[in-house]
């Protein structure tokens, strides 16, 4: 049987293996997962779900591995048509992390990461609290990342750029509830995943 402490350290070993694939993702799961675990406790979830929550994080773009080098890699901005098949992480994701029974909490919540609370996200269209809770705690950690790091195709934005992209999307793109968490305590998210500032 595993422990909590093996169980994460195997959860660490399949993001290294992900990370090793593609340079751009090095640090990013450890980056959301930690600001994941900052807001889970802010909200008062229980240590099982905070724990649910934070090993789902570590794994969100785990279904990356599947996606051909040539579009994963690519140094320009995505066409249509590779951005359609980078959609497919999710999916390709909860099929890798469905193949252990231990894993179905997160692979459920790794489906959904990329969900919006308006109903425009993908893979399903899922809206509002019918998105599993992780998923939209996920979503606006995952959101901060993309926009706080440089992408092949723009600068990082600045804090207050994302700082303020972040409260915008309250209510359509984020879980309104977890914005506010997460803009009132915003100096703990940027200490957490140890941006410069």
């Amino acid at each position: 049987m595993f422990g909590v402490v093996e169980f994460h350290e195997m959860i660490e070993c399949i993001t290294t293996a992900l990370e090793e694939r593609d340079y751009y993702t090095e640090g990013h799961s450890r980056r959301v997962s930690d600001m994941v675990l900052a807001i889970s406790h802010r909200m008062g979830f229980s240590e099982d779900e905070t724990r649910l929550f934070h090993f789902s994080a570590h794994l969100h773009d785990i279904g990356k591995i599947g996606i051909p080098d040539s579009i994963l890699r690519k140094s320009g901005k995505l066409t249509d048509e590779e951005f359609g098949i980078i959609k497919q992480h999710p999916a390709i994701g909860a099929r890798i992390l469905r193949k252990a029974a231990a894993f179905e909490p997160l692979a459920e919540i790794v489906l959904h990461h990329h969900e919006r609370f308006d109903g425009l996200g993908y893979p399903d269209g899922t809206s509002g609290y019918s998105i599993p809770v992780g998923s939209r705690i996920i979503a606006v950690c995952d959101s901060i990342d993309a926009m706080m790091t440089t992408r092949s195709y723009r600068s990082a934005f600045s804090e207050k750029e994302c700082f303020e992209e972040i409260k915008k999307c309250s209510g359509t793109r984020y879980d309104p509830d977890i914005v506010d968490i997460a803009v009132k305590y915003w100096n703990e998210l940027m200490e957490a995943a140890q941006y410069k500032r």
